[in-house]
């Protein structure tokens, strides 16, 4: 059963939710896709809100999102209509005022985890919980096409990218030996006709098998969107750990495509390139941290970068055209689970960390230095901002059979308990630039967003929420929003008025300065 709600009473000043065909290299008043943009840098030109005026902001507006839970997904909005996504479900709403304009409902209801919608040309296009993909009129909610892809999806809660006419989603196959593993599929934007899957578990006769020495290879799963180079048609993704998670004794070998970064031909799927951020991985370190794409002079070089604070406590720049290594910097304090190899960028796993029957204590820890919420990058000040978690925990073996199930504690004693820093980093050196200590927060963390005002909008897994001095981390002002928060936040314009975003618990709250400001405290 579908369901959706017009609501004709909310004027919309003309306003039709659209997009072009390659979205602007930084989001201005529209943010139409989880990053913003297809570089996925998080920063935005809006310059309303800046250090000097931030102490003016209040909140604007507060929507409750009912039926779900904890709400992961960044809300996408164009020309003053703001989507916020679930499963099977998109909410749209005047950006100024968060009034419904319409409802769309798609059977079974469900309250699972779902991270975002993406908008392009008058639609809307959201994932189900079935491994579908929607496209609905971006004006009244109206179902345009579904579709379902040759991956026998079971998740699909990544948000989707729109690229060169094809809707790109992913996520996680699970089934009987040989069906299991992590994919990226792609479907024509105007009809939905499916065009082509890349697995990230590979396939008999591909070569990368031979990396599982004689294990059925699994895992690799893709938690999180991708980023796109409209130049080089590249579409770039972050896979998982290997299964099994945590004990590595009965796969030998790199496991490929694991913990891997891949560039993929968007109008083929075919692999282009990939880098292995952890090779044989045995602490859960995921590389589906947030792909970030910058142009930069790296060592007297013009480069197209890809940069990525990885789980694994290292920071990356590779060459994106190529996946060349350019350089691995560690970025927490405390990182003993191996090194990188400084000509190559090979991970290289130190044996005394394996999990064992006892139990070894490892850093960072299963959780990882940061994880999937966003980083952000501010061309402007050259810094790479992330939510890092300084730590370490215990790994932990049932027993010492090749595939034993496994465990692991987030800390190894109380006095050394996580702690959530928003961090700044130089993205040429990977040299900290500064730390802002979050308030009480120790587990993942939510995404950060940067604008060329000169703020970073810092949301904190206990409800805080902050905006920082971009160039120093100076704290400018707070907000407690009362609930957790696990999402990722968003700016955008609407009538000259700059807003922030954020979904927390089960609400999106929205921020901006009262309109008596002056054009004096506007500037930088």
């Amino acid at each position: 059963m579908r369901t959706f709600l017009l609501v004709t009473s909310i004027t919309l000043c003309g306003a039709v939710a659209s997009a072009q065909d390659n979205y602007p290299a930084q989001p201005g008043k529209d943010w139409p896709i989880y990053g913003g943009s297809y570089n996925n840098q998080r920063y935005s030109s809006l310059k309303e809100i800046t250090p000097a005026n931030t102490r003016n902001l209040q909140s604007k507006w507060m929507y409750h999102v009912e039926g779900l839970q904890g709400l992961e997904s960044v809300p996408v909005v164009v020309n003053g209509i703001m989507y916020v996504s679930g499963y099977n479900r998109i909410d749209a709403l005047d950006a100024r005022t968060g009034n419904v304009i319409w409802r769309f409902r798609r059977q079974p209801a469900t309250a699972a985890y779902q991270r975002g919608a993406a908008v392009a040309h008058n639609r809307v296009y959201v994932t189900t919980n079935d491994g579908h993909v929607l496209a609905l009129d971006a004006r009244t909610g109206a179902q345009l096409w579904e579709s379902k892809g040759g991956a026998k999806v079971s998740f699909s809660g990544i948000p989707p990218l729109v690229a060169n006419g094809k809707i790109l989603v992913g996520g996680n196959r699970f089934g009987t030996a040989g069906d299991g593993g992590g994919f990226i599929e792609a479907f024509d934007e105007q009809t939905g006709e499916y065009r082509w899957t890349w697995r990230s578990v590979p396939e008999k006769g591909d070569p990368a098998s031979e990396s599982w020495g004689g294990h059925e290879p699994g895992g690799g799963p893709i938690w999180i969107g991708g980023a796109y180079d409209p130049e080089l048609k590249l579409v770039y993704y972050g896979t998982g750990q290997p299964n099994p998670q945590w004990s590595g004794k009965g796969r030998p070998g790199d496991n490929l495509y694991s913990d891997c970064i891949v560039a993929l031909d968007v109008d083929t799927g075919k692999l282009k390139w990939y880098f292995q951020n952890t090779p044989h991985d045995t602490h859960d370190y995921d590389s589906t941290e947030i792909l970030v794409l910058a142009d930069m002079t790296f060592k007297g070089k013009p480069r197209k970068v890809a940069l990525q604070a990885n789980r694994n406590g290292f920071y990356y720049i590779l060459d994106r055209t190529n996946g060349e290594f350019l350089q691995a910097t560690p970025f927490v304090s405390r990182v003993d689970w191996g090194t990188v190899d400084p000509r190559t960028g090979k991970g290289l796993p130190d044996p005394a960390h394996e999990p064992t029957v006892k139990g070894t204590i490892t850093c960072p820890s299963t959780a990882g230095a940061t994880n999937w919420p966003s980083p952000a990058y501010n061309p402007a000040t050259g810094l790479f901002y992330v939510t890092a978690t300084e730590g370490c925990g215990v790994n932990t073996l049932a027993s010492s059979a090749p595939d034993s199930e496994t465990s692991y504690l987030e800390s190894p004693r109380d006095k050394e308990s996580w702690q959530l820093y928003t961090r700044a980093i130089d993205a040429k050196t990977g040299a900290i630039k500064w730390d802002y200590k979050q308030v009480r927060s120790n587990h993942y963390g939510p995404g950060l967003l940067t604008t060329e005002g000169g703020i970073v909008f810092s949301p904190e897994q206990f409800g805080q929420v902050s905006v920082l001095d971009a160039r120093t981390g100076r704290s400018l002002w707070h907000y407690n929003t009362g609930d957790l928060i696990t999402a990722s936040p968003l700016t955008y314009s609407v009538d000259g008025h700059q807003y922030l975003a954020i979904a927390s618990g089960t609400n999106i709250l929205t921020f901006g300065l009262p309109e008596r400001v002056t054009a004096a405290e506007k500037k930088p």
